[in-house]
């Protein structure tokens, strides 16, 4: 893995923090110029630490995704299902 330019640092730990977002989001958050977040992008992708998915909402863009992070949804189910599964578990059976 190549060592990480200070841009590319701080778009892994916006894409932490908030999770997916496209280019343009990434830009306003970081205060980086659209350039600067295209390589620093490049070099996540390189490096495999971002996941690109297509943005449902709109084609033409990209949604960038810390590939260390787990997304809000999957975190949701598994508390939901895991709190399910633990009441289940302490009830009686009858």
């Amino acid at each position: 893995m190549k060592p990480l330019p200070p841009s590319s640092k701080t778009v892994l730990r916006i894409l932490g923090a908030e999770g997916a977002l496209t280019h343009k989001d990434i830009v306003k958050k970081s205060h980086c110029s659209p350039r600067t977040v295209r390589f620093a992008l490049r070099r996540l992708k390189e490096n495999d630490l971002i996941i690109e998915k297509a943005n449902i909402r709109d084609m033409r863009q990209i949604i960038y995704q810390n590939r260390m992070v787990q997304p809000q949804e999957n975190r949701m189910a598994e508390s939901v299902s895991g709190s399910y599964l633990s009441m289940n578990l302490s009830s009686p059976v009858g």
